[in-house]
């Protein structure tokens, strides 16, 4: 098989955009070209952090997860969805990650990726009111890009929650950018929607176009 002839230059704009402080290359045909081959194989993606900047995927490789510790816990039986890690508490790790000047950006996105707690009516009427625990809604971050850059350090920010009511039946995932990108997975159950996130993290960082090809729907 022939060598790829730009193959050589390519590595060395990826390795320029890794070197400078805020992932810059030059605005010359040559680099132009090297970008939008590199962004067509998902090498690169738009920084988050730096307006007009660039990230490559392979420096994110090391970026950590953030999820509920405790989620395997509840797939497996062994906790009560109330004992689950908050969503608040997933971001505070998240945020905490990031340098100290990118928090405060990271704080614009909080309530959006986190959700808004649910509150319950008094129960009306005779007799003891039904079991009941709010629908299971778990936050995850995870490095990548979307159609828009993502949150700041260049994460995805997603959910993996009970679509179906009473504990049991259908569950999904949503994975979304820093503004209206977003992908969806729907899962007969539980087991199956760990499966695929499972799979989200072993796969990350990613853009998600690529998702489609893991049964994704992009929005």
């Amino acid at each position: 098989m022939p060598q790829d002839p730009h193959a050589q230059f390519d590595q060395s704009v990826m390795e320029m955009i890794e070197h400078s402080p805020i992932g810059a290359v030059p605005h010359t045909t040559s680099y132009v070209e090297s970008l939008n081959r590199l962004y067509a194989a998902h090498q690169v993606y738009p920084s988050a952090d730096h307006k007009g900047g660039h990230v490559t995927a392979r420096s994110l490789s090391g970026s950590p997860y953030y999820g509920a510790s405790n989620l395997e816990a509840l797939a497996a039986g062994r906790i009560e969805p109330e004992a689950l890690e908050a969503n608040s508490a997933v971001y505070d790790r998240y945020v905490a990650h990031l340098p100290a000047g990118d928090r405060a950006k990271a704080e614009v996105h909080r309530l959006k990726a986190t959700g808004k707690p649910a509150h319950h009516r008094k129960h009306q009427g005779p007799g003891v009111a039904p079991a009941h625990h709010d629908p299971v809604h778990s936050l995850f971050l995870l490095p990548g890009t979307g159609l828009h850059h993502g949150l700041p350090g260049n994460y995805l920010y997603g959910s993996i929650f009970e679509s179906g009511a009473g504990g049991s039946g259908p569950w999904a995932i949503h994975l979304h950018d820093c503004d209206d990108g977003a992908c969806f997975f729907e899962a007969p159950d539980l087991a199956t929607a760990m499966a695929k996130l499972g799979e989200l993290r072993d796969s990350a960082p990613f853009h998600m176009r690529e998702l489609e090809a893991f049964g994704f729907t992009l929005k």
